[in-house]
């Protein structure tokens, strides 16, 4: 964490209020390892994970790691917002995996703008079927950008992901005219070749890819990129992959079955924290069934094509999200920080 930007000394808790005497225990350092654990495996802007968990009796606050913040791609923060909302909902799921209601609270402190999110403990219930299968799904959903495995997606898996993108003030709209999928692979094409010729771009780019040798538990690795290929060029169903400067080992496969867009009704940091819990919620649904997205933020990250999208579409709210979708029937997740990077634990609770 920046320490300009860092919200409480490290290691330090704030008093906050108790339930009712007797109403429930206090978090345990294990339950909160648990918490934190789960919420690490949230996806973010080149895996990133711009993201740190401050630890209360009752309750977990999520806070920006502005020093995580990709300056060139993402200069508003609105993708590291994004990125933290991912994180929040498995704030969320990591409590109801302990048996917990969650009650979250956006910007809890307006003094101090990095906290962006406090969960407290509002009760006790048993996890539900479903909640058990997207925990269930938590270590294997990951971005696949290499070719997908064949089968069609269900109308009934898109039709339970829009459930999940309203439950979280979002909306989710499936790309089914090719034209608009062509639209959209044209404005990720001027994205890429706008940010070439930024070399700063492409070397902040670059410097999220990981080798094999590198025992970092960030960045994208090499074996999760796709080859250097036309395959864009020959399925106009393909969106154009980001080019880290490397050609990837990804298999190839089948196009995608499904693009889609989420949006949010507003533009603003609150639902760009809203837009990354209905991310979460969708790709976990998604992996239960073995459906795993490819997520796009190119031509997102540019103010002009985000308005162009927004007007072309008809959307009445605001793109924050283009992924694709389609199955597979393995997984290769990547690294993440442990609890022991990502979560700042008062020393009375140690």
């Amino acid at each position: 964490m920046d320490p300009s930007a860092h919200p409480v000394p490290a290691g330090t808790i704030e008093p906050e209020p108790e339930p009712a005497a007797g109403t429930m225990r206090p978090l345990s350092p294990a339950d909160l390892a648990r918490i934190a654990a789960i919420a690490g495996r949230a996806p973010s802007l080149h895996n990133s994970q711009p993201w740190r968990f401050r630890a209360g009796r009752f309750s977990v606050d999520v806070l920006a790691d502005r020093t995580r913040q990709l300056r060139r791609a993402d200069g508003t923060g609105r993708e590291l917002l994004i990125s933290c909302g991912a994180a929040l909902f498995g704030v969320r799921l990591g409590m109801r995996a302990l048996g917990h209601l969650p009650a979250a609270e956006l910007f809890p402190d307006p003094d101090r703008p990095d906290i962006l999110a406090r969960v407290r403990l509002a009760g006790r219930a048993a996890i539900t079927a479903h909640e058990g299968e997207l925990l269930a799904a938590v270590p294997h959903r990951h971005t696949h950008r290499g070719g997908f495995a064949p089968g069609d997606i269900s109308p009934r898996l898109i039709a339970g992901m829009r459930i999940d993108a309203a439950a979280e003030q979002a909306g989710l709209l499936v790309l089914a005219d090719p034209d608009q999928v062509a639209l959209m692979a044209g404005l990720v094409l001027r994205a890429a070749r706008e940010q070439a010729a930024s070399p700063e771009l492409v070397g902040e780019t670059a410097s999220w890819v990981r080798s094999a040798a590198e025992p970092a538990r960030d960045g994208v690795p090499a074996f999760a990129l796709a080859p250097e290929d036309d395959r864009a060029a020959a399925d106009p169903r393909w969106l154009p992959q980001r080019d880290f400067g490397i050609s990837g080992t990804a298999p190839g496969g089948e196009p995608p079955s499904v693009t889609a867009v989420i949006s949010t009704p507003g533009d603003s940091p609150a639902d760009w924290i809203q837009a990354g819990q209905a991310m979460h919620r969708m790709l976990l649904r998604a992996a239960c069934r073995w459906v795993f997205a490819s997520l796009q933020s190119q031509p997102l990250e540019s103010a002009g094509l985000r308005a162009e999208l927004r007007s072309k579409l008809g959307l009445a709210g605001h793109p924050q999200l283009v992924l694709q979708l389609g199955r597979a029937n393995t997984a290769a997740p990547t690294a993440r920080r442990g609890p022991d990077q990502t979560l700042i634990v008062d020393q009375a609770m140690r």
